[in-house]
C-alpha cells in the first residue's frame, strides 16, 4: 500500500544506527526538544536518567525520569484527541485500500491511529481547525520515522524489531516521533505544517519556504529537491505523488493546501 509505504520494515535497519545524528541542544544548534523531553549532554531527546540527569542541556526538569530501562512515551501537549477532526469513516476513506493484498488485512486501524495520536498531544491540535486538518492531511502523505524512534515512544525496538511490523499503534507512533521531532539542521514537520517555523537566512537564501514543500525536503531532500527541471523523472513522479496524496487528503477534509506545496527548487538542508 503506497499510502503508508514509509512505516514499514524497510527502514529498520536505520535503528540500528541509534542516536547518530544529534537532535538538540549546542550540537544541534540550540533547537530545544518538544513534548518537553529532556535534552541530554550529548545532544539526544528523550525521558530517561541519562537524557535528565547530569549534563542535561534543557527541560531537565520537564522530561518525566523513567529509568534508563523503561523511557516513557512523548509527554503529551495539548490533550491529543483528534477524532473530532477524523472520524473514522474519514480515516477509512482516506486510506481506503489498506486491506488490499499489499498490506496486512485491517493492520493500519483507526484506533491505533487515534491511541498513537495522544501520545504526541501536539498534533492536529495546534492552530485554528484548518491548520488542525492540514497537518492531518500532510502526515498522512508523508508518514515516516526515523532514527531513535524506539527510545522516545517508550519501545524497545532494536530489542523487539517485529513491533513495527505487528503493533499498529508503534507503527505509528515511530511515523508521529519523527514528524514532530526536529533533527540536526532541520525543523520538525509539524513545526512546518503549524505556521512556528521561521525560515533562516540561510533557508531562505536555499529557497526553503514555509509550506508543504519544505517537509518533502525534510524527509527526502537529498533526492527530490533541488534539482529543478533537472530532477530525475523518478523522483519527480515520487514528489508528485506526495502532493497528490496530500491534495487528495486536503480535499478530503475540507481544508486548503496551502502554498509552496514542492520543493523543486529548494536546496537540500544538508547542503
Amino acid at each position: 500500500m503506497r499510502i503508508l509505504a514509509l512505516i514499514s520494515l524497510s527502514l529498520l535497519s536505520i535503528l540500528g544506527a541509534l542516536a547518530q545524528n544529534e537532535q538538540c541542544g549546542s550540537q544541534a544548534g540550540g533547537i530545544v526538544c518538544p513534548g518537553g523531553l529532556c535534552c541530554s549532554k550529548w545532544g539526544f531527546c528523550g525521558t530517561t536518567l541519562d537524557h535528565c540527569g547530569d549534563g542535561c542541556q534543557s527541560n531537565c526538569n520537564t522530561g518525566g525520569g523513567g529509568s534508563p530501562n523503561t523511557p516513557s512515551p512523548t509527554p503529551s501537549g495539548g490533550g491529543g484527541d483528534i477524532s473530532s477532526l477524523i472520524s473514522k469513516a474519514v480515516f477509512e476513506n482516506m486510506l481506503k485500500h489498506r486491506n488490499d493484498a499489499n498490506c496486512e488485512g485491517g493492520f493500519y486501524t483507526y484506533e491505533a491511529f487515534i491511541a498513537a495520536a495522544k501520545a504526541f498531544g501536539d498534533f492536529g491540535t495546534t492552530g485554528d481547525d484548518d491548520t488542525k486538518k492540514r497537518e492531518i492531511a500532510a502526515f498522512l502523505a508523508q508518514t515516516s520515522h526515523e532514527t531513535t524512534a524506539g527510545t522516545a515512544i517508550g519501545s524497545d525496538l532494536l530489542a523487539n524489531p517485529d513491533l513495527v511490523a505487528t503493533d499498529a499503534t508503534i507503527s505509528f507512533k515511530t511515523a508521529f516521533w519523527f514528524w514532530m521531532t526536529p533533527q540536526s539542521r532541520k525543523p520538525s514537520s509539524h513545526d512546518v505544517i503549524t505556521g512556528r517555523w521561521t525560515p533562516s537566512e540561510a533557508d531562505s537564501a536555499a529557497g526553503r519556504v514555509p509550506g508543504y514543500g519544505v517537509i518533502t525536503n525534510i524527509i527526502n531532500g537529498g533526492f527530490e529537491c533541488g534539482k529543478g527541471s533537472a530532477t530525475e523523472q523518478d523522483y519527480r513522479n515520487k514528489q508528485e505523488d506526495r502532493i497528490g496524496f496530500y491534495k487528495h487528503y486536503s480535499d478530503i477534509l475540507g481544508v486548503g493546501y496551502g502554498n509552496n506545496l514542492d520543493c523543486y527548487n529548494q536546496k537540500n538542508f544538508n547542503e
